[in-house]
């Protein structure tokens, strides 16, 4: 096998479900079989443009995206649930693979994200911790069951066919932990052992970013590089840097009563801003890259389930930005008054690309999966 293996290899895995007979078995049992495990950031992207939607004053979007996000949320659990129960070879498989099992990080944020929905949106705090718990649950159990699977397996793939984007979701998703704990933060007394935790996630999870982008980055620039291996999650690259920053300027908002916050209020801005400076530098990089892929290389666009995770990214950027400089009649943690036009240009490009992947969703239900690119 030539260096095709990044495409021959890395891009089935990450980008569509294992083969699933089309007879035999309940329609609900045959989706639920084929299930990728990342199909939760169809809850992180309808949870993020919601919020975006909050932030900008479309009270009434943000709130139908909310409801319709409890839909997808249940949805997916449903299937997860008939999965484990009814396919668990297949479950333990993407556990151990790679490309795959990163996927099933995307249900930490996206538990959270329906909390900061429920919380910021609906004032449902009590579902709100619900949903961190379980979030918080979640994160503990995936992080070191995958990170100690992954790591033990006797076999394992070469670098350039086991490493993409997705495995930032393991960032976003402890950030996402993050910023659920110091919003609730301030719905609580004694909230000094939340922020506590709300801070050790924060720094934790920018500190796994430096460890991973570090391959990732290598992966970039020392392999061939194919268009098929450029799958949306390399958004995330953008992705978990933006809500870094969000985790960020969530703490410095929600400590200011606390002693230990306000003694790191220096290094918290400043790293706050690195963070978002980082997810700055990624969106002219990824877009001539996805230019590259499918203007020049001709690489068709259609439907995929890990395209929600390329939304996420484009709506965290705003809804980060906007905590960062405030907006919405809210504070904000830094003034940077100037960057005020940054929330809602991006908030219009996630509606937008969150529209189109919709779209794209709908079109493959009614329609049926189409055959894989090779």
């Amino acid at each position: 096998m030539s260096h095709d293996r990044g495409s021959a290899v890395q891009a089935p895995a990450i980008g569509a479900p294992g083969p699933v007979s089309e007879t035999g078995g309940t329609v609900i049992d045959r989706a639920a079989a084929g299930l990728h495990p990342a199909y939760f950031a169809l809850v992180m992207a309808t949870g993020i443009v919601s919020l975006a939607a909050w932030v900008q004053g479309f009270a009434a979007i943000a709130r139908g995206l909310f409801w319709l996000n409890l839909v997808f949320f249940g949805a997916l659990w449903g299937l997860t649930s008939v999965r484990i129960v009814r396919h668990r070879a297949r479950v333990v498989a993407d556990l151990k693979d790679h490309n795959r099992s990163v996927g099933f990080f995307t249900a930490v944020p996206g538990a959270c994200v329906l909390g900061s929905q429920a919380m910021l949106i609906e004032g449902a705090t009590g579902f709100a911790w619900a949903l961190w718990i379980a979030g918080a649950a979640l994160w503990l159990l995936l992080t070191y069951t995958i990170f100690t699977t992954l790591t033990v397996k006797a076999t394992k793939p070469a670098l350039a066919d086991g490493l993409n984007g997705g495995w930032l979701v393991s960032i976003v998703a402890t950030q996402s932990v993050s910023v659920l704990a110091a919003q609730l933060a301030g719905t609580t007394r004694g909230s000094d052992g939340l922020l506590f935790v709300a801070l050790t996630m924060w720094l934790g999870g920018a500190m796994l970013y430096v460890w991973i982008i570090s391959l990732i980055f290598y992966r970039y620039t020392f392999f061939p590089f194919k268009p098929s291996d450029l799958a949306p999650p390399y958004w995330i690259n953008m992705g978990a840097m933006a809500i870094s920053t969000l985790a960020g300027a969530t703490l410095l908002l929600a400590g200011k009563e606390s002693p230990l916050i306000r003694d790191l209020f220096p290094f918290i801005k400043g790293a706050t801003l690195l963070f978002w400076a980082t997810a700055t530098w990624w969106i002219p990089m990824l877009v001539i890259l996805g230019v590259w892929r499918h203007v020049i290389m001709k690489f068709p666009l259609r439907y995929d389930p890990l395209y929600w995770g390329a939304v996420f990214p484009l709506g965290m950027y705003s809804v980060a930005t906007a905590r960062m400089i405030g907006a919405g009649g809210q504070a904000g943690a830094m003034d940077l008054p100037f960057l005020s036009v940054v929330p809602p240009a991006f908030f219009y490009v996630a509606a937008g690309a969150w529209t189109l992947a919709l779209i794209g969703l709908l079109h493959r239900l009614f329609t049926g999966q189409p055959k894989p690119h090779h």
